[in-house]
């Protein structure tokens, strides 16, 4: 709680500075921050507020049978509150705290893998619904039979990237095959990105002069005047290789903004990458969404289990994790990389 204290007054001595709006985005991200620890500082204080009151009570419960129900009863209302505010100390990253977007591309396994990026997504807005997080379709590209090829969305809500980022990588599904008429099991494939949602105050500069930027006529089903005018736009980081189209917005302008955003996400990523000495082959897509590489992995037939292969965490409940359960798998995640 001093820790947090601390925090909240040096970001008070910052907004209280004159130019401190001369930055708007600046601006509302440290607002933003100031009024999330502020929470959990009040949070915190009412947590050991009632657990000095219980402490107290339990001291004069002794041979009150009733008084002791009520003790236990309020002691496990605060062990669930306290895990819950002890949860938000494991996001401890740059950009934890914000929102994300969340890309998924189809892998190895032709319509199944398309048909598999589908049912990600859904598990994904399932997810982002129970924790009342906004989410926003900027880019889709539809499988030609079924499913989809590829597929952006933008997370909105404080934590989302926290939440998110243990998604990312390469998840295998195997089921018998709803599109072959032998019945046979197949192994599909997708890979999934996870971005922080970065504003211009990241600790990086993206130089105009190393930007390639390109205008088309948008795909897909759109909306009113989508497809009827040249709205979608292509960025691409020249000296990175990385680039990131955006479709779903009705204007030029929306879409250029949205791609930029996602951009910064990218390039936060292969940044970090070049500081930790992991550096790999990063053009696109960070790893290859085929055998090897998988993160997760999701059985469906012959028995079913969902088991992420970088903790060990499973589980054979599979139809709740696709139907957006996965707080065990994030957490364990989450808990294994501060032991790490």
């Amino acid at each position: 709680m001093d820790k947090i204290k601390r925090q909240i007054a040096e970001l008070e001595s910052e907004m209280t500075e004159k130019d401190f709006w001369q930055d708007e985005n600046t601006a509302k991200a440290v607002g933003q921050k100031y009024n999330d620890l502020k929470t959990q500082f009040e949070d915190w204080q009412k947590l050991k507020s009632e657990a000095d009151e219980l402490l107290s009570l339990s001291k004069i419960s002794e041979n009150d049978e009733e008084l002791e129900k009520e003790i236990l009863n309020k002691f496990l209302q605060l062990e669930k509150e306290f895990n819950r505010l002890e949860f938000f100390f494991l996001f401890s990253g740059q950009y934890d705290t914000g929102s994300a977007v969340i890309s998924i591309h189809a892998g190895t396994g032709g319509v199944d893998a398309q048909d598999w990026a589908q049912i990600l997504m859904r598990m994904y807005l399932r997810f982002c619904e129970r924790h009342k997080f906004k989410t926003k379709i900027l880019d889709q590209n539809d499988g030609a039979e079924a499913g989809l090829k590829s597929v952006v969305l933008e997370v909105l809500g404080v934590g989302a990237y926290g939440w998110l980022k243990s998604e990312n990588g390469v998840h295998r599904l195997v089921r018998i095959s709803p599109f072959d008429a032998e019945k046979m099991r197949h192994t599909s494939f997708a890979l999934v990105e996870v971005l922080p949602d970065i504003t211009e105050d990241a600790k990086f500069e993206v130089k105009d002069s190393d930007l390639k930027i390109e205008v088309m006529r948008a795909g897909g089903h759109g909306g009113q005047s989508v497809n009827t005018t040249d709205s979608a736009v292509r960025i691409t980081h020249v000296p990175s290789g990385l680039s990131v189209k955006c479709q779903n917005e009705r204007s030029q302008l929306q879409n250029k903004n949205t791609a930029m955003k996602i951009l910064r996400g990218k390039l936060h990523k292969y940044f970090d990458a070049q500081e930790n000495d992991k550096l790999k082959k990063i053009k696109g897509d960070y790893q290859k969404a085929e055998w090897g590489a998988q993160a997760r992995s999701y059985v469906m037939q012959p028995y079913q289990l969902v088991k992420d292969h970088r903790t060990e965490y499973e589980t054979p409940d599979i139809s709740r994790v696709l139907d957006g359960e996965i707080d065990d798998f994030v957490e364990s995640y989450l808990r294994s990389k501060v032991v790490n």
